[in-house]
């Protein structure tokens, strides 16, 4: 059907009025007040356009016609080069250069890199046909759109530039590269898209690499469009809130026009619609004039026939859905027969230099070269006619604005994801129906540093009202809670800018639905906050990373008198960077933390250049562990504050698999509703429903993956100690017992509290310590592992040197889970986990092993525990406990549980004779049966009045005879997981020559399997009068009841010792009434001669 003449309907029917506004990367302010943009179309051949400052300010006030959205994809897929075809068509660069220019890498790295670092946002004004107005369903005014376009990075360690760009606007252009299909980061940042509530729509980019190198057929390359389609479609409705959410359908499919298919490097790009366009006007001709809508509905109903199972018979005419004619004779498909054979022929006749037969094509598809086109032949001259035929710009102009949605659309379903306040506010009714009247709603995604020394733009959108210049604003940093001055500033805003390209430029007011650049914003926000004049504003929810800061490297000065620079430099980097991290550890040492070694580079290179301006010197890149527990806590753990007037005691466990990563992607979190998040975490985890909505708070941060949770029944004041003790949660969870990393997937559930009537005696001061205490004790009790971050390695390479690949990833402690080929080309895909650790030179190691074959792209995952107990020095997790301690100038080795675990204290001298024997015995251990109590809600309250501490079924005796029997298996490792240095007093025996083990209870000789694993048994005697005069003279926070030690307690210990006597338990009596030097040296004596005998 394309034998005969075919208007070129794109190129006749829309205009683009242009300029380009805003890079997101750095800008200067001009003098002048007014800034005339001009520029010529040199794709339509249009004239020179004129726009001021305030002619753009009038095209933001119409909120139905503006199009916020961002350009997102895979490394190397090709978004920065299919944008330059945008600015092409605004008439910023040359139409022979679009492709080449980057034009949005403003970076110098980012064009010697050939990658994007920093996302970039350029604008475009773009009019649309009379007839295309009638593809968009939804409202709109007037035929001029204004385009907020942000180019944004592929690599992986830049994603948070993307999740930055994806917060202000409302679709994406998704890129793919059709020959590698969709890879691991075009799956990342779709699903961050999707969290967003982000409208996608797909360009299959590097169409020509299908054509020239791959020479596939068109069914071939019909099926390759097809599975990137489906894979696309898979993702989303895998992420997404299907058809029934608040976006409604968001599939995409090149029926309704949201796919393109085309090359960014060659300038030429389509979508069914143009295709559409083209054989609804050559069949339409007999049928007369019709009206924009008419024709909108032919060029739809003729789309539906140019993709799937869907067949042209040329005898007829005809449109088939079965792939036979009525004589059984094989019809073509139309995608093929219409779209793509058209495209074969000219690539067959230009590359192939047909001169005669290219000129017929060009002639017969209208196609006007100017001289200098004419006189190029092969791959130039293919560009050249393509970009005239199926200019980019304006296929993918028209699928953005006919297809992703405009400000007033999309914060209706948005503002629920992106507001924490009530849902019925003033500031969220504002933000739903894109209010300019309504109190001002910005949040700041990002800041870009501008060409003043260690200042910043605040670059962000305004969601509700309008922010204007000298405008006094409420300025809420991520950590502001509605009610407090925390974090909270009120200002002026000092100059409202437009960013124009590498220049800025002064505006009056930018209203909602826009995007736009504060100045004098960046002194009281570190990265992100909100922006609004609303009273009772609550924030703007913090965006979520698609990765972790998990590469550090150590930083200094080579000239120490450079020191205040470089902190100064630090905080400027902090401040540029939405994901890095600068920290200071305990040591003194400046710590930058990224996303990976790349990422480091980059954040480096700044530093040295832009921000301190000082030559540094780095270590070698660490990573970020994570601590943990890998069982409950074996006992109920006891801290006593520093006045001995109050009590915590508590227990921690493993989260169920899964909690930890549904907090990472905030299906749970603090601002849930109470009722809501305990249902979900009673049928996804089981958790009890009670204790469900009793959750205190997520730590550290706030939001981090570990939970506080209150199980006490009828605990008095204990809301007046709650800050407390999460203050002392968020402190531990910060900085974990074993080597002061983040804790992730434990719970702590606090037990029992016992507190001082006075207020006085229970304030921060004394309650937060020892809440930090208590959480180290539940952790060192409760199994702690050290957990380290994996990346996902997406690694392309041909079929020859997979086997390099699998010995590399063996070698760097790497699990291949999955190898592919990709189908219709030589190229496998070989997917595989590596340990973040042996990342560092994994690609030049890979590369060095495969001929520089296999490219590798690694993504952050999922953390995993380290192999190991972190108390065996023979681990792994054992070296980097210590390393880790070393580099952050800690003490030596783990701290022992007795520094955090505090003993309930009876009046027989036992504790205070086996605190002496401990510090003097070599190799010896201690197990307490206080450790062992059951939980208060599980002791029962006797016939006398009281509750049953005293007897044994108070103790959980099997668990303390299992310890026990774990200490007879291994005694130097139970050594040292106490903290016990283990000498050796006879080289020959090795560490096994002598180990003891003190037994400390009341109740030791009254369970027979307990009493029989002990060598030699001591029982301290003390008459009633001293027992009762000791007891009395404990300053205990809560007194004895009256009639407790007459009634209950000297009765439970006669009757214990009569059963004692009874068994025939083998006992050496001492004489609790002597001193305690007497009783040290009895026993100590005792224990000598028992161990010179054993030998």
């Amino acid at each position: 059907m394309m034998q005969k003449k075919a208007p070129n309907t794109l190129l006749k029917t829309s205009r683009l009025k242009t300029w380009i506004t805003g890079t997101m990367s750095c800008g200067l302010m001009r003098p002048r007040k007014t800034y005339l943009v001009q520029m010529v179309s040199s794709v339509c051949g249009g004239n020179q356009v004129n726009f001021t400052v305030d002619q753009i300010r009038g095209i933001m006030d119409k909120k139905a016609n503006i199009r916020n959205m961002s350009v997102i994809a895979h490394v190397d897929h090709g978004k920065s080069t299919l944008t330059d075809s945008l600015v092409c068509k605004a008439g910023i660069i040359a139409s022979a250069r679009a492709g080449e220019t980057r034009f949005t890498d403003t970076r110098k790295d980012e064009q010697e890199r050939c990658i994007t670092i920093k996302s970039t946002a350029i604008s475009l004004f773009y009019e649309l046909s009379e007839n295309d107005l009638a593809f968009i369903k939804h409202s709109k005014d007037g035929s001029g759109f204004l385009i907020n376009l942000i180019d944004s990075p592929g690599h992986v360690d830049f994603s948070s530039e993307v999740t930055a760009a994806l917060r202000v606007t409302d679709g994406a252009l998704v890129v793919v590269d059709c020959v590698s299909g969709v890879c691991v980061q075009t799956e990342t940042v779709l699903r961050q898209a999707i969290a967003e509530r982000i409208r996608p729509v797909l360009m299959m980019n590097k169409m020509d690499r299908a054509l020239l190198e791959l020479q596939l057929e068109p069914e071939g390359l019909y099926q390759t469009f097809q599975r990137i389609v489906e894979n696309v479609n898979v993702i989303i409705s895998t992420y997404g809130e299907g058809e029934c959410g608040p976006m409604g359908n968001i599939m995409i499919d090149p029926i309704l026009g949201t796919v393109g298919f085309g090359s960014g490097l060659h300038g030429w790009a389509f979508t069914l619609k143009q295709f559409a366009e083209m054989y609804v006007a050559k069949f339409a001709k007999a049928e007369g004039k019709q009206s924009p809508a008419e024709r909108a509905k032919k060029v739809e109903d003729m789309m539906k026939k140019l993709w799937g199972d869907r067949y042209f018979d040329p005898a007829n005419g005809k449109f088939s859905k079965t792939a036979t004619n009525d004589k059984g004779k094989k019809l073509p498909r139309t995608f093929c027969q219409l779209i793509l054979d058209p495209i074969f022929k000219v690539f067959d006749a230009i590359m192939n230099f047909k001169k005669e037969e290219t000129a017929k094509l060009i002639e017969k598809l209208e196609i006007k070269l100017d001289s200098e086109d004419k006189d190029k032949e092969g791959k130039q001259l293919l560009k050249a006619v393509m970009r005239r035929w199926l200019p980019a710009g304006d296929a993918l102009l028209q699928m953005i604005t006919i297809h992703l949605p405009s400000p007033v659309t999309a914060q209706k379903y948005r503002c629920e994801l992106l507001y924490e306040g009530p849902p019925d506010d003033e500031a969220a009714m504002g933000i739903k129906s894109c209010d300019p009247k309504a109190p001002l709603m910005m949040y700041i995604s990002k800041m870009v540093p501008t060409t003043d020394k260690g200042r910043f733009y605040a670059f962000g959108r305004v969601f509700s009202g309008c922010v204007s210049t000298g405008l006094k604003v409420r300025i809420m940093g991520p950590n502001f809670s509605p009610g407090k001055k925390e974090d909270l500033y009120l200002k002026p805003i000092q100059r409202t800018i437009l960013m124009m390209g590498r220049y800025v430029e002064p505006i009056e007011d930018v209203p909602c639905g826009n995007i736009v650049g504060l100045v004098g914003v960046d002194q009281f926000l570190v990265k992100t906050g909100t922006i609004t004049t609303f009273e009772h504003a609550h924030n703007m929810r913090v965006m979520k990373f698609s990765v972790s800061p998990v590469v550090r490297v150590a930083v200094e000065a080579k000239n120490p008198a450079d020191l205040p620079k470089l902190v100064e430099g630090l905080k400027r980097l902090a401040k540029s960077d939405p994901m890095v991290q600068c920290i200071i550890e305990e040591s003194g040492e400046h710590i930058i933390a990224g996303a990976g070694e790349l990422h480091l580079e980059i954040c480096l290179k700044d530093l040295e250049e832009d921000h301190a301006c000082i030559p540094i010197k780095k270590s070698d890149p660490v990573v970020s562990y994570r601590e943990t527990v890998s069982e409950e806590s074996n006992q109920l753990c006891l801290s006593k504050s520093p006045n001995k007037h109050n009590r915590l005691y508590m227990k921690c466990r493993p989260f169920p698999d899964g909690l930890a990563e549904d907090i990472d992607k905030g299906d749970v979190s603090s601002r849930q509703e109470l009722k809501t998040r305990a249902r979900y975490l009673a049928e996804k985890y089981e958790w009890d429903v009670t204790e469900a909505r009793k959750i205190w708070c997520f730590g550290p941060d706030g939001t981090g993956p570990n939970i506080l949770t209150d199980v006490t029944k009828g605990v008095q004041y204990l809301n007046e100690i709650k800050d407390s003790v999460v203050a002392g949660f968020q402190w531990a969870t910060k900085e974990g017992v074993l080597c002061e990393e983040n804790l992730r997937g434990v719970r702590f559930d606090v037990h029992d509290v016992t507190l001082h009537a006075d207020a006085i005696h229970r304030g921060g001061g004394q309650i937060i310590p020892t809440a930090r205490r208590v959480l180290y004790a539940c952790a060192l009790t409760a199994q702690p592992r050290l957990m380290e971050p994996i990346y996902l390695v997406e690694i392309q390479c041909p079929e020859q040197v997979v086997g390099g690949i699998y010995g590399v990833l063996n070698r760097k402690r790497g699990h291949v889970f999955e190898e592919s080929q990709v189908a219709g080309t030589p190229m496998f895909i070989v997917k595989a986990y590596l340990p973040v650790n042996e990342s560092f030179g994994f690609t030049a190691d890979l590369r060095s092993n495969t001929g520089g074959q296999a490219f590798p792209q690694c993504v952050f995952d999922h953390w995993q525990i380290l192999p190991g107990d972190p108390f065996d020095n023979t681990t792994r997790p054992f070296q980097v406990v210590a390393e880790t301690r070393k580099r952050k100038g800690l003490k030596e080795g783990i701290s022992a549980l007795d520094n955090f675990l505090d003993k309930l204290v009876t009046n027989g001298g036992k504790t205070t004779l086996t605190k002496r024997l401990l510090a003097s015995l070599p190799n010896c251990c201690v197990v307490h049966q206080d450790d062992f109590f059951k939980l208060p809600e599980h002791i029962e309250v006797g016939e006398d009045g009281f509750k049953q501490w005293d007897v044994i079924t108070s103790i959980d005796m099997e668990a303390m005879v299992n310890t026990v029997t774990a200490w007879i298996e291994n005694p130097a490792k139970f050594a040292r997981s106490h903290g016990v240095t283990v000498c050796r007093l006879n080289e020959e025996h090795g560490e096994n020559d002598i180990q003891i083990l003190i037994l400390e209870g009341f109740l030791l000789y009254n369970h027979k399997p307990l009493a029989d694993m002990c060598a030699q048994r001591f029982y301290l005697t003390i008459p009633y009068e001293e027992c009762k005069h000791r007891r009395s003279g404990r300053d205990y926070p809560i007194p004895d009841p009256p009639g407790l030690f007459d009634g209950h307690v000297w009765p439970m210990y006669l009757k214990h010792r009569c059963e004692m006597e009874e068994s025939g338990v083998s006992v050496v009596s001492i004489d609790g009434l002597l001193s305690k030097d007497d009783i040290f040296n009895q026993v100590y004596t005792n224990i000598w001669n028992k161990i010179l005998n054993f030998s």
